[in-house]
Parts: structure tokens; sequence; C-alpha cells
């Protein structure tokens, strides 16, 4: 019986380690795919050794003025939304988390709301809207809408870490003399840098992955971001080009996992401010 137990007892704590393992293993495999294929002359499907390690897919990727420029704009895109979206939602977040509003309660369950509202579900009426405003096939435009659909999730998070900075910290600062904009900028700002970062990076991350936006509102080619690029090496008849396409899906990978690690201190901080606020 204490067998049968123990075994139990052994099989109940070996699953959660196998069924993770499986989930890195189906990971894990089509970044290999990546690497390897990236390096192969005469890459394909197949998970394999380059016969021969060549960088030619790395050095036409690099070298053509349309790929380029779809990186360029990609970046554009990303790293302007992700500014918009941390200045709008950092303002917007204060007189949630400072004040006690009468409809605040509301007010944060429609932005909750909004949070699950798959962004495909408003993609008919908002290109009428583009249509009808003359905003079809502006960058700008495209920025814009993607900073309004991140704003609820955005000010959800930011408003939850301003909640973390004690109020002490401030009303000390409003009796030196600060107004109530240099408090924040000076005294809430910097105790935010971990959501900031935070909020930041999984706009960059959501905004740079994103294929359905700038396909639809952007019909320009100069315009369209890496996003939408990166379907250029699949060719008529199912022909795909392998060897650059995992070129282009590795250094498509690079602006995401920089940002990442550049931010990873700010993000693995946290919130420690008891001991600032006493005395």
């Amino acid at each position: 019986m204490n067998k049968i137990r123990f075994k139990t007892q052994m099989t109940g704590k070996a699953l959660p380690y196998l069924v993770l393992s499986l989930i890195g293993v189906a990971f894990v495999v089509p970044l290999l795919w990546m690497v390897f294929a990236s390096l192969d002359a005469n890459a394909n499907l197949a998970l394999k050794l380059p016969e021969q390690i060549t960088l030619n897919n790395f050095k036409e990727i690099v070298t053509s003025p349309d790929n380029q420029r779809a990186f360029l704009n990609g970046i554009l895109l990303s790293l302007g939304q992700s500014v918009l979206v941390v200045i709008v939602a950092g303002l917007a977040a204060y007189p949630l988390s400072r004040y006690q509003l009468r409809y605040k309660s509301p007010f944060m369950y429609l932005i909750l709301f909004a949070t699950c509202l798959p962004i495909t579900a408003v993609m008919v009426p908002v290109y009428q809207l583009f249509v009808y405003l003359n905003l079809q096939d502006s960058f700008i435009g495209t920025m814009v809408f993607l900073t309004s659909a991140s704003l609820p999730y955005a000010i959800w998070m930011m408003k939850n870490f301003m909640d973390s900075v004690p109020l002490e910290l401030e009303e000390a600062a409003w009796v030196d003399g600060c107004s109530i904009w240099k408090a924040f900028r000076v005294i809430v700002a910097p105790l935010m840098l971990p959501g900031i970062f935070t909020v930041g990076i999984f706009t960059f991350a959501g905004s740079w992955g994103n294929f359905f936006v700038p396909f639809i509102l952007i019909q320009s080619p100069e315009k369209l971001p890496a996003s939408v690029s990166i379907y250029q090496f699949f060719g008529s008849y199912g022909l795909v080009e392998y060897g650059k396409l995992a070129a282009f899906s590795f250094l498509y990978t690079m602006p995401a996992v920089l940002l990442y690690m550049l931010g990873q201190r700010y993000m693995s901080e946290g919130f420690n401010f008891h001991g600032a606020a006493k005395g």
C-alpha cells in the first residue's frame, strides 16, 4: 500500500515536469530550425545541421533596401507607439490611482473589458473610419490606432504599478513646494521605472509582431513594416525561400530580445518603498 502511494506521489510530482518539458521542446524545435536553416544554403522544412555553413542568407537580407526599409518602418511604428502608450497611460493612470473619483470602479471595469476585446472584431468599422477620415495608408494614423488599442491594458498595468508608490512621498514633495506635475515627474515616474519598462516592452513586442493591423490599414509597399514584409518569401505554387525566411526571422526577433535585455534590470527590481516612507 505504501509503495503504491509512493509511486502515485512520484508520478504526481513528475507529471508537471514532463508537461513542461514537452512544452519546452515544442518551442525549442522551431528555434533550432530557424538557426540551422538561416545558415544553410539549401534549407528546407527538415530540422538538420547545414552541410556547409554560409552567411549568404543574412547578407542578402541585410543588403536588401526593401528589407532595410521594412525593419526601419517596424522600429519606428513600434517604438513610436510604445512612447505614446507609456505617456498617455501614465497620465491616465495618475488620477485613477491618486483621486477618489465617483465613477472610478465602473471605469476600471470598462478598461478591464476593453483589454479582452479582440482587435479583429473592430477592424471593419476602423477601416471604414480610416477611409472616411482619409487616413487610409497613413503611417501616423496606424500608429495612433495601435496606441489606442494598447491603452486599456497599459492603463490597467500602470495604475497597479502607481498604487505601489506611497502617497506620502508626493505629499512631502508638495510641502517642499513641488507642483502636482513636478511631483509626478520627479518622484512618481522614477520610482515607476519597472512599470514603465514593463508596459513599454509589452507594447513594443505586441506592435512589432502585429501583422493584421498594418496589413489592413497600410497599402503602400514602402510603408509596410517587417511583420508584413516577411511574407515576401512565400512565393507562388508553394515555393518558399526557407533560408532567407529563417535569416529574416532571426533578425526579426532581435529588437524585442535586445529591448527585453536592456529593460530586464529595471523590470526585476520590483518595489521597496516602505523604508522611504518611514520617518
